[in-house]
C-alpha cells in the first residue's frame, strides 16, 4: 500500500473536519443498518480527534465498545476514468467501513493505515456517504491487551498499558484518485562506500502491461543524479550526501510506468534518505560511526484532542527537542503519524518505531493498574491468536515505515513479560516475522525491571538491548546512593552480554512547581539529581548508546492512586513548559554534542 500524494499522475482529497457521531452502547446499529442512510441521533464530532475529551461527559470518555463516524463528500469530478480509492490513516482500534450501503473494508490495529478501491461504488461528480464503525475494545486477542470485567455497576474495560485509551478517528482520512495502471509498492534499501552511494529499489505495479518502469533520482535541487529502467535495480550515486543524524540530506526518486510511446502511466516519488545502520559489538553504528541516542519516549497526547495529529503541535515538539539537544525518540508504545516520522526524516532525528504491543505483562500491569489474577501466556489469555494480530501489527508497520531513514530500530514490544517459557515461545517467531519483513534494521523489544538480567529469556532474540529501568523511583525510592549502587551492578551484568544498550526509560514523577531544599520525591530538585544518577551511571558502561528519558512531557492516564491527573514523569508539562530538569537535561546534551562532557 503507498501512501496518498499528489503527483503527475495522483491525486488526493483530504475529508478531515467535522463528521456526525454516534455512541452505540448496545452495539445495535449494525443490525439495524445506521449505514444505510444519514446518521440519526448524532452529534458533530471532530476528525482528526480523539473523541474522549471532546464532550464534557465522562460516560463519553471513557466509552468503549461501538463507536459511529458518518459524513457525504463529492468525488472530483476531474476523476472520471481513474481509480478511486478511500484511505484511512489509522482507527483506534478497529473500524468497519461502509460506502454508501456497501460494506468496502475492515481493519484490525488502531495506529496503521487500511484502505478500499472504491471505483464501482461512486461516480465522479457526485455525492457518497461515508461511514465508519469504530470500536475501542480491547481483549487478550487485540495489541494492545485489555479485558472485560463485570462489576457492580456494569461491565467495565480494564487495560495494562499506562496512557489513557483515547480513541476515534486519530489521523486524516483522503479521497485519492490513482491511474488504473499504478504503482502499488516501493522498497529502498541505500548503502555507503567510499564517499559514493547506493539506492537498492524494488517496486510492484498492477494492471501494467505495455508499460514498462523507469526510475529517476534527483538530488535537493532537482537535478538528475542516477537514472534506471525496470520494477527493481540499483542506482549508484558518486559523492553521496549522506543523510545523518542532525544533518538530514532528501533525495527525490521518482518511479514512472512508462508506454511503448512513452506517456507517463503512474508515477510515485518518494524522499530518500542515503544512510546505512549496523550494530557492531556494543556499538550502534550510523554511517559507520557510533551512534548515540540522547532524548525521550515520548506520547502522542495533547489536552482536548488526546491522540489526533496536529501539524502546530508537530512542529513546536520538534522546536522543543532542537532546544534541548535531543537527537531521537522512540515511538512509544505505538506507530505515530507518518507525518512525524516525514518530519524526523526532513530534520535528522533518529526513531525507535514501536508495534502497539504494551501491557503484555499481568504481572506488572495487573498489579498496577488492576485486573490481577490473570496468566500472561496461556490458551484463554494471551494465545496464538494473540501472536497472528501481533505479527500483522509488524508487518504493517513495517510496510509503512521502511522507507524512512529516520526509522533505524524497530521495537515489537514494550515491558513484556520476558522470563518465562511461555514469553520465549510468544516471541521467537516475531522476531522472525520482523526480520523477514526487513533484514536491513536491528530488531528488539523494551525489557521491564521484572526480568533482570538472567531472567528475560527474550533478549537473547534481541539485536539492541532496550532497558526501562526505574532505580530512585519505584525501587529505591528517594535512596540515589543505593540506587546508584543496585543500578550500576544489574547494568554492568547487562553489558557482558556484548551487545548495544539503550536505556528507553528512566524517570520520576515530578510536580512542576513543587520545590524542596533537600531533594524529596516528586520534587523538581529530586527529578533533576534522579537523573544525573543515572547519568553517572550511563556514562561509567560502555556498553551504553543511549539514554532515552521517560518522558517528553506528561501525558493522559486512566485514573488511579498511582497517577495525579495523568502520568507526570515529563520534564515538560502536557502544555510544554519546562520544569527544571528540561535546563538540565539541555546542559548535558549540549555539553555531549560539543563533546565536552567529562
Amino acid at each position: 500500500m503507498l501512501r496518498p500524494q499528489d503527483s503527475s499522475t495522483r491525486e488526493k482529497k483530504r475529508l478531515d473536519g467535522l463528521w456526525s457521531f454516534r455512541l452505540d452502547r448496545d452495539s445495535a446499529g449494525r443490525d439495524a443498518g445506521w449505514f444505510r442512510g444519514p446518521l440519526t441521533g448524532a452529534r458533530e464530532m471532530a476528525v482528526p480527534a480523539s473523541f474522549n475529551d471532546l464532550a464534557a461527559d465522562a460516560s463519553v470518555r471513557d466509552y468503549f465498545g461501538d463507536i459511529w463516524y458518518q459524513r457525504t463528500a463529492r468525488v472530483p469530478k476531474g476523476w472520471a476514468g481513474e481509480r478511486v480509492v478511500l484511505h484511512f490513516e489509522s482507527a483506534t482500534h478497529r473500524a468497519t467501513v461502509w460506502v454508501n450501503d456497501t460494506e468496502v473494508m475492515s481493519h484490525e490495529g488502531g495506529y496503521t493505515p487500511f484502505e478500499a478501491d472504491i471505483t464501482e461504488l461512486v461516480t465522479p461528480g457526485e455525492e457518497l456517504r461515508i461511514t465508519a464503525l469504530v470500536n475501542n475494545t480491547l481483549s487478550f486477542q487485540s495489541i494492545p491487551p485489555g479485558v472485560i470485567e463485570q462489576t457492580p455497576t456494569g461491565p467495565a474495560q480494564i487495560y495494562w498499558h499506562d496512557f489513557f485509551n483515547f480513541a476515534g478517528l486519530h489521523r486524516s482520512v483522503w479521497l485519492v484518485a490513482t491511474p488504473q495502471a499504478r504503482i502499488e509498492d516501493l522498497t529502498v534499501v541505500t548503502g555507503l562506500a567510499a564517499g559514493d552511494g547506493t539506492v537498492d529499489y524494488t517496486s510492484a505495479a498492477t494492471d501494467a502491461d505495455g508499460f514498462d518502469t523507469h526510475v529517476v533520482l534527483r538530488d535537493a535541487d532537482g537535478a538528475v543524479v542516477a537514472e534506471a529502467t525496470g520494477a527493481s535495480g540499483r542506482l549508484d550515486v558518486p559523492g553521496v550526501r549522506a543523510w545523518a543524524p542532525g544533518a538530514a540530506y532528501l533525495y527525490d526518486l521518482e518511479v514512472r510506468l512508462v508506454d511503448d510511446s512513452g506517456v507517463v502511466g503512474d508515477s510515485y516519488h518518494q524522499p530518500v534518505g542515503v544512510r546505512t545502520v549496523e550494530v557492531r559489538g556494543t556499538q550502534f553504528l550510523i554511517n559507520g560511526e557510533p551512534f548515540y541516542f540522547q532524548g525521550f519516549g515520548m506520547h502522542e497526547d495533547h489536552a482536548v484532542i488526546g491522540k489526533a495529529h496536529s501539524d502546530a503541535h508537530l512542529v513546536h515538539d520538534f522546536e522543543l527537542l532542537k532546544w534541548i539537544g535531543a537527537n531521537s525518540f522512540r515511538t512509544s508504545h505505538y506507530p505515530y503519524s507518518e507525518e512525524v516520522l516525514d518530519y524526523a526524516d526532513r530534520h535528522g532525528i533518529v526513531i525507535i518505531d514501536e508495534v502497539a504491543a504494551v501491557g503484555l505483562n499481568m504481572g506488572l500491569g495487573g498489579g498496577i493498574f488492576g485486573g490481577q489474577g490473570y496468566q500472561t501466556f496461556s490458551p484463554g489469555t494471551v494465545n496464538d491468536a494473540t501472536r497472528q494480530v501481533h505479527a500483522q501489527a509488524i508487518r504493517e508497520l513495517v510496510a509503512r515505515d521502511k522507507n524512512h531513514p529516520s526509522v533505524v530500530l524497530w521495537s515489537i514490544a514494550n515491558e513484556p513479560e520476558s522470563d518465562t517459557a511461555g514469553a520465549e515461545d510468544y516471541f521467537r517467531p516475531l522476531f522472525d516475522v520482523a526480520r523477514a519483513a526487513d533484514p536491513t534494521r536491528p530488531v528488539g523489544f523494551v525489557n521491564v525491571m521484572l526480568a533482570p538480567h538472567g531472567k528475560c529469556r527474550v533478549s537473547q532474540f534481541a539485536d539492541v538491548l532496550m532497558l526501562n529501568r526505574y532505580y530512585g523511583w519505584y525501587v529505591n525510592t528517594g535512596d540515589l546512593a543505593g540506587a546508584e549502587q543496585e543500578w550500576t551492578r544489574e547494568i554492568s551484568a547487562w553489558a557482558g552480554d556484548g551487545k548495544p544498550i539503550i536505556i528507553t526509560e528512566y524517570g520520576a514523577d515530578t510536580m512542576p512547581g513543587l520545590h524542596s531544599l533537600t531533594p524529596q520525591p516528586w520534587s523538581e530538585e529530586y527529578q533533576v539529581d534522579y537523573l544525573d544518577m543515572n547519568h553517572r551511571v550511563f556514562d561509567a558502561c560502555d556498553a551504553v548508546v543511549g539514554e532515552q528519558v521517560w518522558n517528553f512531557a506528561d501525558f493522559a492516564t486512566k485514573s488511579g492512586i498511582m497517577r495525579v491527573d495523568g502520568n507526570k514523569k515529563g520534564v515538560f508539562t502536557r502544555d510544554r513548559r519546562p520544569k527544571s530538569a528540561a535546563f538540565a537535561l539541555r546542559r548535558r546534551w549540549r555539553a555531549k554534542e560539543s563533546g565536552s562532557l567529562n
